[in-house]
């Protein structure tokens, strides 16, 4: 599971059909201060977060998958959570 920033929204005309009735945001992923590391990605949408939000993205095909109810169709990530806050404790 990575820690990701919403940096933008995916449209496509031309889709597969499977992809249909999905909202694809792009994320970039953030270390737990924000910083960002690591190069950005597509990921599917399944809790209404927005340009912004701070969210947990699973990052593996085959959990995209379960997680839409999907068994053949082409998903690599999606979005399961919007993040209130990010506490570190310190020693």
């Amino acid at each position: 599971m990575k820690l990701a920033r919403v940096i933008g929204n995916v449209v496509a005309t031309q889709k597969h059909p499977s992809f249909k009735g999905h909202k694809f945001l792009l994320l970039q992923p953030i270390d737990e201060t924000g910083k960002d590391t690591g190069a950005s990605f597509i990921s599917c949408d399944t809790v209404n977060a927005g340009p912004g939000d701070v969210v947990l993205a699973e990052q593996e095909g085959n959990t995209a998958r379960q997680l839409l109810g999907t068994k053949d169709d082409p998903f690599h990530s999606v979005i399961v959570g919007v993040v209130d806050k990010v506490a570190i404790k310190e020693d």
